[in-house]
């Protein structure tokens, strides 16, 4: 258990009404810690924050009422985050992610509270050359979300290095499943929705008559884009990781993915079989900026924070999240 003095941390989770912030601050509490929910479920949920959190509505623009000093540390999720509305929307994304994170890290500052965990994102490299892809790739983002998180990055890194922040950015790559295997609230649901294994399990669901398949054409075995999926569970540990990796003045960056790629069309076969239905597909074009292969390096997350993900098969992470397409559906 990540400790302070000797007794269970305290702990603000920013967005923690949304998918993996709600995922995070409910591992916080199964470990002991004491969690406030800050959200202004403007995307989130309020059922997506874990019973035995307190939770206040406010946007992190206003971070200056409502961190103070004790806190332990900040986990840091708050962020607008669809791609495609970042280029229609920029400013948005721009006021939203860097001007909020920047009122973020003064009241953090003005109350002392000297830790930070970060939601980066794989979207700051845009289209690597290789992969697998290290936190030493060149970062060129191909749109202002992942313009914007990259921004963050590295206002954070000036804060560790002039103030003495502990922090730790960790990048996603695709996040999958659901949290406690589909419980009520903690499960993923964007609106709209662009998640390939959400759309599929919507197909399986009759929400729609079909999933499109962008590109056939590229150079992987079955011509289909391939990603790298990470349970969002394991996603969670490693939160609870870097908060105990983080150390003062340095600001830690890593990449969280399996190291495995998975194509468009295993995620629809492995999806046929976990559900039982047979998923028609439409092929489309390709879409521009989709690169064939997306797969990380987590070398460093597995050295510095001792992270071990262990939900690593594909069938496991969809059944987690048909599991909770099911409820969410019985809902309805």
């Amino acid at each position: 258990m990540t400790e302070t003095n000797g007794r269970p941390g305290t702990y603000l989770v920013t967005g923690g009404a949304g998918y993996v912030g709600g995922a995070v601050a409910a591992h916080l509490l199964a470990a002991g810690h004491r969690v406030t929910v800050l959200d202004d479920l403007s995307t989130g949920f309020r059922a997506g924050v874990p019973a035995g959190a307190e939770f206040v509505e406010g946007r992190i623009q206003d971070a200056a009422k409502h961190v103070h000093g004790g806190f332990d540390a900040v986990l840091h999720f708050a962020a607008s985050s669809q791609v495609g509305e970042s280029v229609t929307d920029p400013e948005k994304y721009w006021r939203n992610n860097v001007g909020g994170t920047t009122e973020l890290l003064a009241a953090m500052r003005e109350a002392h509270v000297r830790r930070l965990v970060f939601s980066s994102t794989a979207a700051v490299y845009g289209e690597p050359a290789g992969w697998p892809i290290t936190e030493d790739a060149a970062c060129a983002p191909t749109n202002p979300y992942g313009a914007t998180k990259l921004a963050v990055d590295h206002m954070i890194g000036s804060e560790a290095a002039a103030h003495g922040l502990a922090a730790v950015s960790l990048r996603y790559f695709n996040v999958a499943g659901a949290h406690a295997a589909g419980r009520a609230g903690l499960g993923e649901r964007h609106d709209p929705e662009s998640h390939l294994i959400p759309l599929v399990l919507q197909v399986a669901q009759g929400r729609r008559e079909a999933i499109s398949v962008y590109g056939a054409d590229y150079p992987t075995p079955d011509g289909t884009c391939v990603r790298d999926y990470i349970h969002v569970d394991d996603l969670a540990e490693a939160h609870l990781l870097a908060l105990e990796a983080a150390a003062p003045g340095e600001h830690l960056i890593c990449n969280l993915g399996n190291g495995n790629g998975f194509s468009v069309r295993e995620v629809v076969e492995a999806a046929r079989r976990v559900t039982g239905h047979p998923i028609p597909e439409v092929q489309a074009p390709r879409r521009a900026g989709d690169p064939a292969v997306l797969v990380a390096s987590a070398e460093r997350a597995r050295e510095r924070l001792g992270w071990r993900p262990s939900r690593t098969d594909l069938g496991d992470i969809i059944a987690d999240a048909w599991e909770f397409a099911r409820r969410e559906g019985r809902d309805r």
